[in-house]
């Protein structure tokens, strides 16, 4: 029996806690440049000037999707003379983001296996 589940029905608490984590995590991480900046700040405290270099992307999107970011709990933000350098507040975000890229590239492997390349029948594109 899982945690939530009781004779084949999802209780309240878990119920709110999933709809709590996807109105904040998941929607955080719904944008693929929202993780490439997280995965760029896995190792390294970094500015909105280096994010940018990095990542190829303008100044005022790296911001926006920063914003996003700060406001869910996912980096922090700390001024070093008249710049912003963020950190990433957790760890184990980049482990269940790669933890979710394994299971689709197995899924993948899986369809290759099968001869089917797309996306399963009745999937969006």
């Amino acid at each position: 029996m899982r945690r939530g589940v009781t004779n084949g029905m999802i209780d309240g608490g878990l119920r709110v806690e999933l709809e709590e984590l996807t109105a904040s995590m998941c929607r955080a991480l719904n944008d693929p440049k929202r993780l490439m900046i997280l995965y760029a700040l896995g190792n390294q405290r970094r500015s909105v000037g280096d994010l940018c270099e990095l990542l190829e992307l303008t100044q005022t999107n790296v911001s926006q999707h920063l914003a996003v970011l700060r406001d869910r709990g996912l980096v922090d933000s700390t001024r070093d003379a008249n710049r912003i350098i963020y950190t990433l507040r957790d760890q184990r975000v980049l482990k269940a983001i790669d933890l979710l890229r394994n299971v689709m590239n197995d899924e993948v492997a899986r369809r290759h296996a099968l001869g089917r390349h797309g996306p399963a029948k009745g999937s969006p594109r």
